[in-house]
């Protein structure tokens, strides 16, 4: 099992693996022009958006993607685990928890001393890897304003 940042040939296994990802979260979600997007925001090196793939041989099994904020309140940058993302098959076999340590890593050379991501409150299995981590859990609730 190798990790390892995305690629464009990668690209059509991480739209497979975001449906899956929104299937899983019992949400909606749509393919359109999704290649073009993704390749524009997580190939551009400048981008501050970064992707992650495992890959077991040939075939991607997982994703996460990430990127660094600003908290007024703590008034520094920490990083933000937008997705992660296993196959079933992936799971539990210390994969997500490689993910996470590579984030880490990435969050300490960016000079970043938190990591902040959510899950459904009904995605106990992620919840439980999660603590597992040593992760702190505050409740709060997501909002979304279409503009």
């Amino acid at each position: 099992m190798k990790i390892r940042f995305a690629e464009e040939k990668d690209l059509t296994s991480i739209i497979e693996l975001c449906k899956a990802h929104a299937q899983y979260e019992r949400s909606s979600f749509k393919e359109e022009n999704k290649k073009e997007l993704l390749s524009k925001h997580i190939l551009n090196p400048d981008s501050n958006i970064k992707c992650l793939i495992a890959e077991s041989d040939t075939e991607i099994i997982g994703y996460a993607t990430f990127f660094k904020q600003f908290s007024t309140w703590d008034v520094g940058y920490y990083i933000y685990v937008d997705c992660l993302f296993l196959k079933d098959s992936a799971r539990g076999k210390g994969t997500g928890k490689q993910i996470m340590e590579l984030i880490r890593v990435f969050s300490k050379e960016e000079g970043c001393s938190v990591i902040q991501w959510q899950t459904p409150n009904f995605n106990t299995r992620a919840i439980k890897f999660y603590s597992q981590l040593g992760a702190e859990r505050k409740s709060k609730e997501r909002f979304f304003w279409k503009v």
